[in-house]
Protein backbone atom coordinates (compact mmCIF):
# COMPACT_ATOMS: atom_id res chain seq x y z
CA UNK A 1 0.00 0.00 0.00
CA UNK A 2 1.71 3.41 -0.79
CA UNK A 3 2.18 5.54 2.18
CA UNK A 4 0.81 8.95 1.93
CA UNK A 5 0.42 12.31 3.94
CA UNK A 6 -0.24 16.00 3.57
CA UNK A 7 2.51 18.12 3.51
CA UNK A 8 3.06 22.31 3.47
CA UNK A 9 3.55 23.42 0.23
CA UNK A 10 4.80 27.02 -1.31
CA UNK A 11 2.13 29.80 -0.37
CA UNK A 12 1.23 28.24 2.83
CA UNK A 13 -1.13 25.98 1.62
CA UNK A 14 -1.01 21.67 1.82
CA UNK A 15 -0.96 19.31 -0.27
CA UNK A 16 -1.44 15.51 -0.54
CA UNK A 17 2.01 13.98 -1.31
CA UNK A 18 2.82 10.20 -2.00
CA UNK A 19 6.01 8.36 -1.44
CA UNK A 20 7.61 6.62 -4.39
CA UNK A 21 8.04 3.32 -2.90
CA UNK A 22 11.74 3.12 -3.91
CA UNK A 23 13.98 0.57 -2.06
CA UNK A 24 16.68 2.64 -0.33
CA UNK A 25 20.54 2.26 -1.83
CA UNK A 26 22.29 -0.37 0.18
CA UNK A 27 26.41 -0.94 -0.20
CA UNK A 28 27.49 -4.35 0.02
CA UNK A 29 28.96 -5.64 3.19
CA UNK A 30 32.61 -4.90 3.08
CA UNK A 31 32.14 -2.30 0.67
CA UNK A 32 35.96 -0.93 -0.26
CA UNK A 33 36.53 2.49 -1.61
CA UNK A 34 39.07 4.63 -3.93
CA UNK A 35 38.77 7.63 -2.30
CA UNK A 36 39.16 9.06 1.43
CA UNK A 37 35.71 9.67 2.86
CA UNK A 38 35.71 11.55 6.69
CA UNK A 39 31.20 12.35 7.73
CA UNK A 40 31.26 15.17 9.94
CA UNK A 41 29.32 13.46 11.95
CA UNK A 42 26.37 15.20 14.63
CA UNK A 43 25.70 14.76 18.16
CA UNK A 44 22.28 13.88 19.83
CA UNK A 45 21.39 15.88 22.79
CA UNK A 46 19.79 14.63 25.40
CA UNK A 47 16.19 15.34 25.59
CA UNK A 48 15.79 14.42 29.60
CA UNK A 49 18.71 16.31 30.85
CA UNK A 50 17.21 19.11 33.22
CA UNK A 51 19.43 22.13 31.64
CA UNK A 52 18.59 24.95 29.86
CA UNK A 53 19.26 24.35 26.32
CA UNK A 54 20.47 27.44 24.89
CA UNK A 55 22.96 27.92 27.86
CA UNK A 56 24.05 24.05 28.36
CA UNK A 57 25.21 21.07 26.47
CA UNK A 58 23.77 17.53 27.45
CA UNK A 59 24.22 14.34 24.84
CA UNK A 60 23.20 11.39 24.66
CA UNK A 61 26.18 9.72 24.58
CA UNK A 62 25.28 6.04 23.77
CA UNK A 63 22.79 6.77 20.67
CA UNK A 64 25.72 9.35 19.88
CA UNK A 65 28.72 6.63 19.46
CA UNK A 66 25.97 4.74 18.24
CA UNK A 67 25.50 6.88 15.13
CA UNK A 68 29.80 6.97 15.08
CA UNK A 69 29.31 2.96 14.65
CA UNK A 70 26.64 3.02 11.60
CA UNK A 71 29.12 5.19 10.04
CA UNK A 72 32.23 3.31 10.21
CA UNK A 73 30.08 0.08 9.39
CA UNK A 74 29.43 1.76 6.11
CA UNK A 75 33.33 2.37 5.60
CA UNK A 76 33.20 5.82 6.14
CA UNK A 77 35.49 7.80 8.37
CA UNK A 78 34.24 10.10 11.08
CA UNK A 79 35.62 13.61 11.35
CA UNK A 80 34.73 14.27 15.10
CA UNK A 81 33.74 17.27 17.18
CA UNK A 82 33.13 19.29 13.90
CA UNK A 83 30.87 22.40 12.61
CA UNK A 84 28.42 18.93 12.13
CA UNK A 85 28.22 18.24 15.90
CA UNK A 86 27.37 21.62 16.52
CA UNK A 87 30.78 22.98 17.37
CA UNK A 88 30.60 26.65 18.01
CA UNK A 89 26.27 26.36 17.76
CA UNK A 90 25.61 25.03 21.37
CA UNK A 91 28.82 22.26 21.95
CA UNK A 92 31.65 23.61 24.04
CA UNK A 93 34.95 22.47 23.81
CA UNK A 94 35.24 20.14 27.08
CA UNK A 95 31.74 18.43 25.47
CA UNK A 96 34.05 18.15 22.47
CA UNK A 97 37.10 16.58 24.37
CA UNK A 98 34.53 14.15 25.70
CA UNK A 99 33.19 13.67 22.82
CA UNK A 100 36.30 12.70 20.78
CA UNK A 101 38.00 10.49 23.86
CA UNK A 102 34.63 8.33 23.63
CA UNK A 103 34.97 8.36 19.69
CA UNK A 104 38.23 7.31 19.95
CA UNK A 105 37.65 4.44 22.38
CA UNK A 106 34.93 3.24 20.28
CA UNK A 107 36.93 3.11 17.16
CA UNK A 108 39.40 0.36 18.44
CA UNK A 109 36.59 -2.03 18.43
CA UNK A 110 36.41 -1.61 14.56
CA UNK A 111 39.32 -2.86 12.56
CA UNK A 112 40.53 0.32 9.83
CA UNK A 113 37.60 3.01 11.46
CA UNK A 114 39.03 5.93 10.14
CA UNK A 115 38.71 9.18 13.18
CA UNK A 116 40.09 12.87 12.73
CA UNK A 117 39.20 15.28 15.23
CA UNK A 118 38.46 19.07 15.67
CA UNK A 119 41.02 21.04 17.63
CA UNK A 120 40.02 24.91 17.38
CA UNK A 121 39.88 27.98 19.92
CA UNK A 122 36.25 28.18 20.55
CA UNK A 123 36.94 27.98 24.65
CA UNK A 124 38.20 31.63 23.97
CA UNK A 125 36.24 34.73 24.63
CA UNK A 126 36.28 36.80 21.60
CA UNK A 127 36.33 39.56 24.07
CA UNK A 128 39.20 38.37 26.03
CA UNK A 129 41.25 38.01 23.15
CA UNK A 130 44.24 40.36 22.54
CA UNK A 131 46.52 39.21 20.55
CA UNK A 132 47.89 36.08 17.80
CA UNK A 133 49.67 34.59 20.73
CA UNK A 134 46.39 34.50 22.48
CA UNK A 135 45.17 32.49 19.97
CA UNK A 136 48.50 30.11 19.55
CA UNK A 137 48.25 28.96 22.86
CA UNK A 138 44.49 27.77 22.58
CA UNK A 139 45.21 26.08 19.76
CA UNK A 140 48.11 24.26 21.26
CA UNK A 141 45.74 23.80 24.51
CA UNK A 142 43.45 21.62 22.39
CA UNK A 143 46.09 20.08 20.49
CA UNK A 144 48.07 18.91 23.48
CA UNK A 145 44.39 17.41 24.57
CA UNK A 146 43.62 15.67 21.41
CA UNK A 147 47.05 14.36 21.00
CA UNK A 148 47.33 12.90 24.68
CA UNK A 149 44.28 10.60 23.49
CA UNK A 150 46.14 9.43 20.19
CA UNK A 151 43.76 11.42 18.23
CA UNK A 152 44.45 12.83 14.60
CA UNK A 153 44.05 16.79 14.31
CA UNK A 154 41.61 18.75 11.97
CA UNK A 155 42.82 22.19 12.52
CA UNK A 156 39.67 24.17 12.26
CA UNK A 157 39.62 27.58 11.38
CA UNK A 158 39.12 29.97 14.17
CA UNK A 159 37.46 33.11 14.92
CA UNK A 160 39.32 34.23 17.60
CA UNK A 161 42.20 34.15 14.34
CA UNK A 162 39.83 35.90 12.39
CA UNK A 163 39.02 38.32 15.03
CA UNK A 164 42.67 39.86 16.22
CA UNK A 165 44.79 39.09 13.29
CA UNK A 166 45.66 42.17 10.79
CA UNK A 167 47.45 40.17 7.95
CA UNK A 168 48.08 37.05 6.28
CA UNK A 169 51.44 37.15 8.40
CA UNK A 170 49.70 36.61 11.21
CA UNK A 171 48.56 33.80 9.88
CA UNK A 172 51.33 31.86 8.80
CA UNK A 173 52.66 32.90 12.40
CA UNK A 174 49.79 30.91 13.75
CA UNK A 175 49.60 28.06 11.46
CA UNK A 176 53.55 27.72 10.98
CA UNK A 177 53.77 27.66 15.05
CA UNK A 178 50.81 24.40 15.19
CA UNK A 179 52.21 22.36 12.07
CA UNK A 180 55.44 22.68 13.36
CA UNK A 181 54.43 20.97 16.41
CA UNK A 182 51.85 18.54 15.08
CA UNK A 183 52.53 14.86 15.99
CA UNK A 184 51.15 13.51 12.88
CA UNK A 185 49.73 15.18 9.51
CA UNK A 186 46.86 17.05 10.25
CA UNK A 187 43.78 18.28 8.04
CA UNK A 188 43.64 21.67 7.45
CA UNK A 189 40.20 23.49 7.79
CA UNK A 190 39.04 26.58 5.60
CA UNK A 191 35.40 27.20 6.21
CA UNK A 192 33.62 29.89 4.35
CA UNK A 193 31.67 32.65 6.10
CA UNK A 194 28.60 31.64 4.35
CA UNK A 195 29.08 28.58 7.28
CA UNK A 196 30.20 30.96 9.73
CA UNK A 197 29.98 34.76 9.68
CA UNK A 198 32.43 35.40 12.19
CA UNK A 199 34.93 33.79 9.48
CA UNK A 200 34.69 36.29 6.87
CA UNK A 201 38.17 37.84 5.80
CA UNK A 202 40.12 34.27 6.69
CA UNK A 203 43.81 33.78 5.70
CA UNK A 204 44.02 37.78 5.96
CA UNK A 205 41.75 38.83 2.94
CA UNK A 206 38.20 38.57 1.51
CA UNK A 207 39.91 38.26 -1.96
CA UNK A 208 39.08 34.67 -2.07
CA UNK A 209 42.47 33.84 -4.60
CA UNK A 210 44.50 36.21 -2.47
CA UNK A 211 43.78 33.87 0.90
CA UNK A 212 44.35 30.74 -1.38
CA UNK A 213 47.62 31.87 -2.16
CA UNK A 214 48.12 32.61 1.32
CA UNK A 215 47.44 29.11 3.16
CA UNK A 216 49.11 27.29 0.04
CA UNK A 217 52.56 29.22 1.02
CA UNK A 218 51.52 27.64 4.38
CA UNK A 219 51.19 24.46 3.11
CA UNK A 220 54.32 24.26 1.17
CA UNK A 221 55.84 25.39 4.11
CA UNK A 222 55.15 22.14 5.72
CA UNK A 223 54.39 19.54 3.17
CA UNK A 224 54.97 16.64 5.45
CA UNK A 225 52.71 17.69 8.10
CA UNK A 226 49.58 18.52 5.87
CA UNK A 227 47.67 15.27 5.26
CA UNK A 228 45.04 17.42 3.42
CA UNK A 229 43.32 20.63 2.91
CA UNK A 230 38.91 20.76 3.16
CA UNK A 231 37.73 23.97 1.84
CA UNK A 232 33.80 24.78 2.05
CA UNK A 233 33.26 27.50 0.00
CA UNK A 234 30.80 26.14 -1.90
CA UNK A 235 32.66 26.91 -5.24
CA UNK A 236 33.70 24.02 -7.88
CA UNK A 237 36.02 26.03 -9.54
CA UNK A 238 37.93 27.91 -6.86
CA UNK A 239 38.67 24.16 -5.10
CA UNK A 240 39.63 22.47 -8.11
CA UNK A 241 41.95 25.38 -8.68
CA UNK A 242 43.42 25.09 -5.47
CA UNK A 243 43.66 21.13 -5.58
CA UNK A 244 45.90 21.80 -9.05
CA UNK A 245 48.48 23.79 -6.90
CA UNK A 246 49.06 21.35 -3.80
CA UNK A 247 51.79 19.35 -3.03
CA UNK A 248 51.73 16.03 -4.61
CA UNK A 249 51.22 14.45 -1.24
CA UNK A 250 48.47 16.50 0.13
CA UNK A 251 45.18 15.55 -0.27
CA UNK A 252 42.07 18.16 -0.95
CA UNK A 253 38.90 16.95 0.89
CA UNK A 254 35.90 18.70 -0.68
CA UNK A 255 33.87 20.08 2.06
CA UNK A 256 31.36 21.47 -0.66
CA UNK A 257 28.40 20.04 -0.40
CA UNK A 258 26.54 21.65 -3.28
CA UNK A 259 28.67 19.75 -5.65
CA UNK A 260 30.69 16.69 -4.12
CA UNK A 261 29.97 14.42 -6.76
CA UNK A 262 31.34 15.91 -9.30
CA UNK A 263 34.08 17.04 -7.52
CA UNK A 264 34.60 13.61 -5.59
CA UNK A 265 34.47 11.47 -9.28
CA UNK A 266 37.33 13.97 -10.39
CA UNK A 267 38.64 15.67 -13.76
CA UNK A 268 41.78 13.12 -14.53
CA UNK A 269 43.43 16.66 -14.96
CA UNK A 270 46.38 18.17 -13.33
CA UNK A 271 50.25 16.92 -12.93
CA UNK A 272 49.69 14.61 -9.74
CA UNK A 273 47.35 12.03 -9.46
CA UNK A 274 45.89 13.96 -6.22
CA UNK A 275 45.51 17.12 -8.51
CA UNK A 276 42.30 15.12 -10.50
CA UNK A 277 39.86 14.96 -7.77
CA UNK A 278 38.83 14.94 -4.32
CA UNK A 279 38.81 13.16 -1.67
CA UNK A 280 35.62 13.61 1.06
CA UNK A 281 35.17 15.15 4.35
CA UNK A 282 31.77 16.51 4.49
CA UNK A 283 28.21 16.85 6.94
CA UNK A 284 25.64 15.93 4.23
CA UNK A 285 27.52 12.62 4.25
CA UNK A 286 26.31 12.36 7.57
CA UNK A 287 22.68 12.49 6.43
CA UNK A 288 23.32 10.61 3.08
CA UNK A 289 25.94 7.76 4.75
CA UNK A 290 24.51 4.53 2.75
CA UNK A 291 24.08 6.40 -0.31
CA UNK A 292 27.72 7.85 -0.26
CA UNK A 293 28.91 4.46 1.06
CA UNK A 294 27.28 2.90 -2.36
CA UNK A 295 28.41 5.67 -4.65
CA UNK A 296 31.82 5.46 -3.43
CA UNK A 297 31.86 1.37 -3.98
CA UNK A 298 30.67 1.81 -7.19
CA UNK A 299 33.08 4.78 -7.98
CA UNK A 300 35.84 1.99 -6.72
CA UNK A 301 34.89 -0.37 -9.56
CA UNK A 302 35.16 1.89 -12.30
CA UNK A 303 31.70 2.21 -12.23
CA UNK A 304 31.11 6.04 -13.14
CA UNK A 305 27.56 6.13 -14.39
CA UNK A 306 26.10 3.74 -11.21
CA UNK A 307 28.33 6.49 -8.85
CA UNK A 308 26.27 9.28 -10.38
CA UNK A 309 23.11 7.21 -10.22
CA UNK A 310 23.39 6.98 -6.62
CA UNK A 311 24.59 10.06 -5.62
CA UNK A 312 23.63 12.31 -8.05
CA UNK A 313 19.33 12.32 -6.65
CA UNK A 314 20.90 13.49 -3.00
CA UNK A 315 22.74 16.59 -4.51
CA UNK A 316 19.54 18.76 -4.51
CA UNK A 317 18.79 17.49 -1.10
CA UNK A 318 22.22 18.31 0.09
CA UNK A 319 21.51 21.78 -1.44
CA UNK A 320 18.45 22.21 0.32
CA UNK A 321 19.72 20.96 3.62
CA UNK A 322 22.89 23.67 3.30
CA UNK A 323 20.42 26.54 1.89
CA UNK A 324 21.21 29.75 3.41
CA UNK A 325 21.45 30.73 5.95
CA UNK A 326 23.73 27.54 5.43
CA UNK A 327 24.90 27.30 9.24
CA UNK A 328 21.79 26.23 10.08
CA UNK A 329 21.82 22.89 7.94
CA UNK A 330 23.02 21.00 11.15
CA UNK A 331 18.99 20.59 11.80
CA UNK A 332 18.35 19.25 8.58
CA UNK A 333 20.90 16.52 9.22
CA UNK A 334 19.42 16.02 12.31
CA UNK A 335 16.12 15.37 10.74
CA UNK A 336 17.24 12.89 8.34
CA UNK A 337 18.82 11.06 11.19
CA UNK A 338 15.42 11.32 13.05
CA UNK A 339 13.37 10.18 9.84
CA UNK A 340 15.44 7.57 9.43
CA UNK A 341 15.23 5.85 12.90
CA UNK A 342 18.76 6.80 14.54
CA UNK A 343 17.62 8.64 17.52
CA UNK A 344 14.41 8.68 18.89
CA UNK A 345 13.84 12.78 18.68
CA UNK A 346 14.19 15.07 17.05
CA UNK A 347 15.78 17.42 19.51
CA UNK A 348 19.19 19.37 18.83
CA UNK A 349 22.02 20.63 21.21
CA UNK A 350 21.31 24.53 21.91
CA UNK A 351 17.72 24.31 20.39
CA UNK A 352 18.63 24.22 17.36
CA UNK A 353 16.09 22.40 15.94
CA UNK A 354 13.99 25.96 15.78
CA UNK A 355 16.57 27.06 13.31
CA UNK A 356 14.27 25.56 9.64
CA UNK A 357 10.37 26.17 9.33
CA UNK A 358 7.93 23.40 8.54
CA UNK A 359 8.03 24.18 4.72
CA UNK A 360 11.83 23.78 4.42
CA UNK A 361 11.24 20.58 6.65
CA UNK A 362 8.54 19.33 4.49
CA UNK A 363 10.43 19.82 1.17
CA UNK A 364 13.97 18.22 3.16
CA UNK A 365 11.21 15.01 3.52
CA UNK A 366 9.87 15.19 -0.32
CA UNK A 367 13.67 15.17 -1.10
CA UNK A 368 15.13 12.55 0.76
CA UNK A 369 12.44 10.16 -0.34
CA UNK A 370 13.66 11.17 -4.38
CA UNK A 371 16.69 10.17 -3.33
CA UNK A 372 16.09 7.11 -2.18
CA UNK A 373 17.02 8.33 1.02
CA UNK A 374 14.08 7.31 3.55
CA UNK A 375 15.83 3.46 5.07
CA UNK A 376 12.46 2.78 7.16
CA UNK A 377 9.70 4.66 4.98
CA UNK A 378 6.72 4.10 7.34
CA UNK A 379 8.52 4.94 10.49
CA UNK A 380 9.74 8.14 8.35
CA UNK A 381 6.00 8.96 7.39
CA UNK A 382 4.74 8.57 10.92
CA UNK A 383 7.50 11.11 12.93
CA UNK A 384 6.50 13.01 9.94
CA UNK A 385 2.81 13.59 10.80
CA UNK A 386 4.16 13.87 14.28
CA UNK A 387 6.06 16.98 13.39
CA UNK A 388 3.19 18.09 11.59
CA UNK A 389 0.72 17.35 14.27
CA UNK A 390 2.75 19.39 16.23
CA UNK A 391 1.96 22.35 14.32
CA UNK A 392 -1.36 22.28 13.87
CA UNK A 393 -1.53 20.00 10.79
CA UNK A 394 -3.79 16.87 10.93
CA UNK A 395 -1.77 14.83 7.99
Amino acid sequence: MALSLTLPVAGGTLAAYTLRGTTPVKPPPGVQFNRIAYSAAHVVADPLAAIDPWLQCAIDWDTTIAYRRHLWSLGLGVAEAMDTAQRGMGLDWPTSLELIRRSLDAAKDVPGALVASGCGTDHLSLIDVKSVDDVIRAYEEQMAAIEALGGKLIVMASRALAHVAQSPADYERVYDRILSQAKQPVVLHWLGDMFDPALAGYWGTKNVDAAMDTALGIIAAHPHKVDGIKISLLDKDKEIAMRRRLPPSVRMYTGDDFNYAELIAGDGHGQEPTHGKSDALLGIFDAIAPAASAALGELAQGNIDSFHAILGPTVPLSRHIFAAPTRFYKTGVVFMAWLNGHQKHFTMVGGQHSTRSLQHLAELFRLADAANLLEQPELAVARMKTLLALHGIEA
